[in-house]
């Protein structure tokens, strides 16, 4: 006689199955993160280029308004220069060109220090002001870094807004210079030949920590900061226990970094471009033939 009432037999996974099953979820997720880091990559990687593109458009409209591109600023130890609570223009502005930028990427109050009531004020208030628009999502959020050294802002300390980004470049031979402004028509050899502010190369391992080309930030003068050699190959970030970038344009990105020319058009620099095209991709007016090919 059947027994109505015994329930049904269950049978559970052995050990043996259960780690197969562990076995094939480890394997789908390791498939799996490299592609949705390869969608974040491809993501951050185009609001840094829309970053670049919308400092080529303030460059643009800096020129528009003012006849001029901005200067590179003064020296290492310059902070904005205002004249009867206004900022200076040009050549008599000490700040470099990420500074003189700001009215045209939606930064005026920053730019004029909107709620200081003296100078020192509204250096501290332009100075140390994160941006986003100056920094790689794929690096790092904005960041800012507290600096002092002799010589500097009357020996005070400063908070400083850091920067992902140069100009070209180091060698006086760019559309950024040292004190004076660059026109337009002294570009020579053509705007879309002629890189004119691109991603700089970091050494990792102190990123948010003062070192020798990220300390004194966007607003710098001439400096490390906001200012890159063409005359030297890029290269991508790295990570050590000594070092900075050199001087040299990169990123965090593999295989290229982002740049924008001075006809405003964002483009992939490789780290294995030519050096001798990289140079002339640097000055604006040597009567060299550029193949962009080669970038």
């Amino acid at each position: 006689m059947i027994d109505c009432h015994r329930p049904p037999s269950r049978r559970g996974f052995t050990l043996i199955e259960l780690l197969i099953v562990i076995a094939i979820i480890a394997v789908l997720i390791g498939l799996l993160l490299p592609a949705v880091q390869k969608v974040r990559e491809a993501a951050a990687r185009t609001r840094c280029l829309n970053n670049l593109k919308q400092i080529g458009l303030a460059f643009h409209n800096h020129h528009t308004q003012l006849g001029f591109f901005p200067t590179g600023g003064w020296d290492w130890s310059s902070t904005p220069t205002y004249v009867n609570g206004t900022p200076a223009a040009g050549a008599k502005q000490e700040a470099g060109w990420g500074f003189q930028i700001l009215p045209y990427v939606e930064a005026e109050s920053v730019w004029r220090g909107t709620g200081a009531t003296t100078d020192e004020g509204r250096v501290r208030a332009a100075m140390g002001a994160a941006l986003p628009i100056f920094f790689c999502p794929s690096r790092r959020a904005p960041q800012t870094v507290t600096f002092s050294f002799p010589g500097f802002f009357n020996d005070k300390e400063l908070v400083c807004g850091l920067c992902d980004y140069a100009a070209a470049n180091w060698e006086l031979t760019g559309v950024v210079r040292q004190y004076q402004p660059t026109k337009i028509d002294e570009i020579t050899d053509g705007t879309s030949n002629t890189l004119m502010i691109g991603e700089k190369r970091l050494n990792l391992q102190f990123l948010g920590q003062v070192q020798k080309d990220d300390d004194t930030g966007y607003a710098s003068g001439w400096d490390a900061d906001v200012i890159r050699q063409t005359e030297i190959a890029p290269r991508p970030d790295y990570v050590a226990s000594s070092g900075d970038g050199e001087r040299r344009f990169g990123s965090i990105h593999p295989g290229r970094f982002q740049a924008v020319f001075a006809d405003g058009s964002v483009r992939s620099v490789s780290y294995s471009i030519d050096p001798t095209l990289f140079r002339y991709l640097g000055d604006k007016s040597d009567g060299q033939a550029v193949d962009l090919n080669g970038l």
